[in-house]
């Protein structure tokens, strides 16, 4: 049932971050700012030709790959259950939402739209795909500090693949 749930909520992170995308992309021109909390974030179109920081600039196709490359690897993870317990299979659900979401704006359109903007400091524009991959890793750090060795690892509850509820 909890895997069921992941790809869920990780199709809905998904949807979410597309239709934002559409929406700014449709109603924001590129390079226009519209304020979202004044004083604090606006919404700004921005194409991003790179990743974070628009390192890797130009790199479309090394940026798809290596994207592809980690969703794959955190599917294995849930596939093969190594990650069983709610918060891992959540911090994963996140990664494959957020990770789709780039890699569908880099596939389709050759970079990635993004559109929030810190106004009362200098930070990159981020998006939701973004957000749910930082959101995902923070996730994946607590589940592995704190319930990986108790939970996954070992024979506990979550351990344990025949244990009810799982």
């Amino acid at each position: 049932m909890i895997y069921l749930c992941s790809v869920l909520l990780a199709a809905a992170l998904l949807g979410l971050d597309q239709w934002v995308k559409c929406w700014v992309s449709t109603h924001i021109p590129l390079g226009d700012a519209l304020p979202l909390l004044p004083g604090f974030v606006e919404l700004r179109t921005v194409h991003n030709y790179g990743a974070a920081w628009s390192s890797f600039s130009g790199m479309r196709w090394m940026l798809v790959a290596v994207t592809c490359g980690i969703i794959a690897v955190v599917m294995v993870l849930l596939a093969m259950r190594v990650v069983r317990h709610p918060l891992g299979v959540t911090a994963c659900a996140f990664i494959i939402g957020g990770g789709l979401g780039n890699i569908l704006d880099r596939v389709r359109l050759g970079y990635v739209v993004d559109m929030f903007c810190f106004q009362f400091m200098e930070f990159p524009v981020f998006n939701v795909a973004d957000i749910c991959i930082d959101a995902g890793c923070a996730l994946g750090i607590v589940y592995y500090l704190w319930f990986y060795e108790k939970y996954d690892k070992g024979g506990g509850v979550h351990g344990n693949p025949a244990a009810p509820g799982v």
